[in-house]
C-alpha cells in the first residue's frame, strides 16, 4: 500500500467514518515537565483516556509519581514508562512499582529498554524487567512493550532485526503463559506502509499481541524532522524530507491526517488485524495534539482505552 498523499483541504480516500473508527480508544504521551504546564487535563482529554508518562533520563521518580497521581485523580488511565537501562537494580524497580501502586493507583506499565546508551545497573532490556516477577507480585495487570517497525539501533546494531524479533517472541510467549494483558506500542512513523508491513511480518512469526500504532501530533515540520532523526525513525524521515522540499508545504504545520487515514484504510480492510488503535506523541505540544484528536475522533473513543 503506497503512502496516501492528501490533506484535509482535499477529498480523502478513507471516509471520515473510517478515520473516526481508527481513532477510537486513542492514547497520548506526556512528560512531567510538560504536564505541569497543563492547567486541567479534564479540559483537554476525553474521560478515561489512557495517558502514558514518559520517563526521560534525568527525571526524578518523585516527579513521575506526582504526575501519575494527578492524572489518576483527574480520572485518567495512567501508564508510566519503566526504562530498563535507567533502573539500577531490583530494589529500585520494586520501589518504583510500589510507589506507583500505593501513591498513584497505577496498575499498568510500559516496559522498554530506554534511551540510555549504557545500563545504569543490572537491567539492559524490558525482558529482564518482566523476569523479575515484580509487576505480577504488585498486581500490575497490563504490561505494554515497545515496537520498532523501522528497526532499533540500540538492540540490533548490525541493522538487522534478529534481536528485536527474538524479544517480541519472548513477550508473546510470556503473554500466552500468564494472565498479563499485553500490547505493543510502536515508535511514531510517517509512512503507514512501513508499520503495516512490519505488523504483517511479525504476525507471520506468530506474534499476535495487539498493536497501538504511534503517530506524531501536529507540529512544525522542522521539529518533526529533528525528533525523527534523534529517535531513530527510519524510512519515515524521507517522507518528511520530501515534504520539506515542497516550498508550498514547508511553512505549513504538519498534521497527521495522511498517516491516520492510511491506518484507517488499512484497518478497514483488515478488521481482525493486529493494529487496533493509535497512540499520539504530542511533539508539537499536548494541547495542540489533544485538540486535533478531539476534532477527528468519536467523543466516546477514550472510554475504551486499553
Amino acid at each position: 500500500m503506497a503512502l496516501l498523499n492528501f490533506d484535509m483541504r482535499r477529498d480523502v480516500p478513507a471516509s471520515q467514518t473510517r478515520i473516526a473508527g481508527a481513532m477510537a480508544g486513542w492514547s497520548i504521551e506526556v512528560m512531567p515537565r510538560t504536564a505541569a504546564k497543563v492547567e486541567s487535563f479534564r479540559a483537554l482529554l476525553p474521560e478515561g483516556t489512557l495517558v502514558y508518562i514518559a520517563h526521560i533520563a534525568g527525571t526524578d521518580i518523585e516527579d513521575m509519581v506526582a504526575t501519575a497521581r494527578r492524572l489518576h485523580e483527574e480520572g485518567f488511565a495512567v501508564m508510566p514508562h519503566f526504562p530498563a537501562r535507567g533502573i539500577a537494580d531490583k530494589a529500585m524497580l520494586e520501589d518504583w512499582i510500589r510507589r506507583y501502586r500505593d501513591e498513584a493507583g497505577v496498575s499498568r506499565a510500559l516496559l522498554l529498554g530506554g534511551g540510555n546508551a549504557e545500563p545504569a545497573g543490572d537491567f539492559d532490556s524490558s525482558i529482564q524487567l518482566i523476569e523479575t516477577g515484580l509487576f505480577d507480585r504488585f498486581g500490575f495487570t497490563r504490561l505494554h512493550v515497545a515496537g520498532h517497525p523501522e528497526g532499533n539501533r540500540d538492540i540490533d546494531r548490525n541493522g538487522g532485526t534478529d534481536n528485536v524479533d527474538s524479544a517480541l517472541m519472548f513477550k508473546q510467549d510470556f503473554s500466552a503463559r500468564t494472565d498479563a494483558d499485553m500490547a505493543i506500542v510502536t515508535q511514531f512513523a510517517f509512512d503507514t506502509q512501513a508499520v503495516t508491513s512490519w505488523a504483517e511480518r511479525i504476525a507471520d512469526m506468530g506474534v499476535t499481541l495487539p498493536i497501538h500504532a504511534g503517530i506524531a501530533g501536529p507540529a512544525k515540520l522542522q521539529t518533526l524532522i529533528q525528533f525523527a532523526l534523534s529517535c531513530g525513525v527510519g524510512p519515515s524521515v524521507s517522507v518528511l524530507q520530501k515534504r520539506a522540499r515542497d516550498v508550498t508545504r514547508l511553512l505549513m504545520p504538519y498534521e497527521p491526517t495522511e498517516v491516520v487515514a492510511g491506518f484507517a484504510d488499512y484497518m478497514a480492510r483488515h478488521p481482525h488485524g493486529l493494529i487496533s488503535q493509535l497512540h499520539v506523541f504530542p511533539l508539537g505540544g499536548i494541547k495542540v495534539a489533544a485538540e486535533w484528536m478531539n476534532r477527528h475522533a468519536p467523543a466516546e473513543a477514550a472510554l475504551e482505552a486499553n
